[in-house]
């Protein structure tokens, strides 16, 4: 049963969901309506490039770069706020429907809305760990640090990412002075998997372990177009498991897909939210 239009698709989403133990794989379009943008807008191209692994690590300019930008971009990220969708999650949470979520998003807004159950499968910007020696530390700290080695670096009013990284003048970037561990001096990367870096086995493996105990994957807000989320709708089909879409515009799932709503998430998912709530148990 394939339904694309949210008038005629709510109520077979709520049938799926009524059944309960339903694994929610969120990605960057959940977090829109909270001021975070997300990559792709149009679910085909990106808006943004963001910096890969290789860049990040290999290269003293291309880090220089990217706490430059991030010095900006996360003041955005850091004043976020859980958008009704986010709210939506928690509520179906604590309805028995959802059994937890895996998000592909690094802004800790679902444990903010009163998730429980929650994996950052890409990590969190609200932490940084050191390369040399993995002391793992709060972002914030990082960012006093950041202003205090940089007091002329104003607040620029720039276009920001979901990865908290931001769009400024070259020669900006060049002046900034970035700062190292302190425990030993060596260095700093926000505690988020970046493209061209594998997740963590461990975390996959957890994945794939609340996958295992899903009766459906509802997937929200993601095109799917990077393997690290597309990978748990190819293991749903694989054992069965129907897969539920929530995304404005396409998707790379949407033919593995039993119920597709092409559609804004708040809506949809207050829609689906008052439908579970009024079904009897």
């Amino acid at each position: 049963m394939l339904a694309t239009r949210i008038d005629g698709a709510v109520e077979a989403l709520g049938a799926l969901v009524a059944e309960g133990s339903v694994l929610a794989l969120t990605g960057a379009g959940i977090s829109t309506d909270s001021g975070i943008p997300d990559y792709r807008g149009d679910g085909r191209r990106l808006r943004h490039t963001p910096m890969t692994y290789q860049e990040f690590v290999s290269d003293p300019r291309a880090r220089r770069r990217y706490w430059a930008r991030s010095h900006v971009g996360w003041r955005r990220i850091a004043a976020a706020h859980p958008n009704a969708s986010h709210y939506c999650l928690t509520a179906l949470e604590e309805a028995g429907s959802i059994l937890g979520v895996v998000t592909q998003n690094v802004d800790g807004l679902h444990s903010a809305a009163g998730s429980r159950r929650v994996l950052e499968l890409h990590g969190n910007l609200a932490r940084t760990v050191c390369l040399d020696c993995g002391d793992v530390r709060s972002r914030r700290e990082l960012q006093y640090r950041l202003e205090a080695a940089n007091p002329w670096f104003g607040n620029w009013r720039v276009a920001s990412a979901p990865d908290g990284d931001a769009q400024l003048p070259e020669d900006l970037e060049d002046g900034f002075r970035v700062v190292d561990c302190l425990d030993c001096g060596g260095v700093l990367k926000p505690d988020v998997v970046f493209f061209g870096e594998n997740v963590p086995r461990p975390r996959v493996e957890e994945a794939f372990a609340m996958l295992d105990e899903a009766r459906s994957l509802l997937v929200l807000g993601s095109s799917l177009t990077v393997m690290s989320g597309y990978r748990f709708v190819i293991a749903a089909r694989k054992r069965g498991i129907p897969v539920a879409i929530v995304n404005r515009g396409p998707t790379r799932g949407d033919t593995d897909a039993v119920v597709r709503i092409d559609a804004d998430l708040a809506p949809s998912l207050e829609s689906l939210v008052r439908w579970v709530l009024a079904t009897p148990a």
